[in-house]
């Protein structure tokens, strides 16, 4: 009887002492492990870790270079962690990539075009042709300026070497009128024609040419030429 009233007493001292003087902490809830969404589309990934019993959030959002608007770029918690129905994982999110126009860098020297274009965040490529604009200058620009593109983008520029050299013809001992026909049919520009004092068959021949045959000149460069002539008041020319 007397161990029997021990025994009553001491659970209900345990019991006491347990229960309310040193409670048991409460049961935690179940643990979820938190999925990899990272690369995966924002809706997507809202739905995977909801599906896994958690909770989520998108809290930041930059542009990316490469990463499509609306990917997942990180998370936290990481994959494989656990977590409990009532944690949040956030997500960062890209916006996708940076969207720039093309400068207009036309007629601009190649150094000032390559420092506007890299300072807007493109990559140059520089190639070389003839063209109507001075040596130097930018002929052309690809993609078009103007055209809005994503960042990083190449762009291409093309230089001006300066006009086609076109070589001089001979033009002596030619008529005349033949060879203005001909300064003109090659966009060369007839500036001056004098008389020189000759006899023979020299005659409305040209007997003096600048610049002389075989020179190298862009197109409409001024030509000068001296043509024989009888007439003894117009003055000497040499050849």
């Amino acid at each position: 009887m007397v161990g029997g009233v021990l025994l009553v007493g001491f659970l209900f001292g345990y019991f006491g002492t347990t229960r309310l003087l040193f409670p048991a902490p409460p049961r935690p809830g179940d643990l979820f492990e938190v999925p990899d969404v990272g690369g995966l589309d924002r809706s997507a990934a809202l739905d995977m870790i909801q599906a896994a019993g958690i909770q989520a959030v998108v809290t930041d959002s930059f542009r990316h270079p490469t990463a499509l608007s609306g990917e997942v770029l990180g998370q936290t918690p990481l994959a494989g962690q656990l977590s409990t129905a009532t944690d949040t994982v956030v997500l960062t999110v890209s916006l996708g990539a940076v969207r720039m126009s093309v400068p207009d860098v036309v007629r601009l020297g190649s150094t000032a075009a390559r420092t506007v274009l890299e300072a807007s965040g493109f990559t140059v490529t520089v190639y070389a042709l003839e063209a109507e604009l001075p040596a130097g200058l930018v002929v052309e620009v690809l993609p078009e300026a103007g055209t809005e593109v994503e960042l990083p983008m190449e762009v291409t520029i093309s230089v001006s070497t300066g006009p086609p050299l076109i070589r001089m013809p001979l033009l002596l001992g030619i008529e005349q009128e033949i060879a203005e026909v001909l300064i003109d049919s090659l966009g060369f520009v007839l500036l001056e024609v004098e008389d020189c004092f000759r006899f023979g068959q020299d005659q409305g021949r040209v007997v003096v040419q600048f610049p002389p045959s075989d020179s190298l000149v862009i197109p409409g460069s001024r030509v000068r030429l001296s043509v024989g002539s009888r007439n003894s008041a117009r003055r000497v020319c040499g050849n």
